[in-house]
């Protein structure tokens, strides 16, 4: 259970950032409090639409992962980002996903390493 709220806790900062340094992620909110709400939530839907449509799609496009050497994954992940944004506008959520590029590319690049750092230094179990 601990490990779970530091991935969604992780993920709530990394999103924040994305939020905060890259163009065209935008995160329309009155206060704090529907701020804090958003990225909670939309950490939510990132998680359970990473965790249902990755694997699925790494084993389906396996070929593709190897002859680009992985390379296709920052296409994948863009679009899944972009898919996180789609599903929060659908929900109601103030949070906005411009374009693919540069925004969705970059926006789920920083959230993967900020959440993968946060988690290597959090998660001591």
């Amino acid at each position: 259970m601990t490990s779970l709220l530091i991935r969604l806790g992780s993920t709530v900062v990394a999103l924040w950032l994305a939020t905060l340094l890259i163009p065209g992620i935008a995160l329309n909110s009155d206060s704090t409090t529907e701020t804090v709400t958003t990225l909670v939530l939309v950490s939510v839907i990132f998680g359970v639409v990473n965790a249902v449509l990755q694997p699925i799609i790494k084993t389906v496009g396996c070929g593709f992962y190897l002859l680009t050497l992985g390379l296709i994954a920052l296409v994948v992940n863009g679009l899944l980002f972009l898919l996180t944004s789609w599903i929060a506008g659908q929900a109601g959520l103030p949070f906005e996903v411009a374009n693919f590029w540069p925004a969705a590319v970059l926006g789920a690049l920083l959230v993967s390493v900020v959440t993968w750092l946060l988690g290597a230094l959090l998660d001591r179990e």
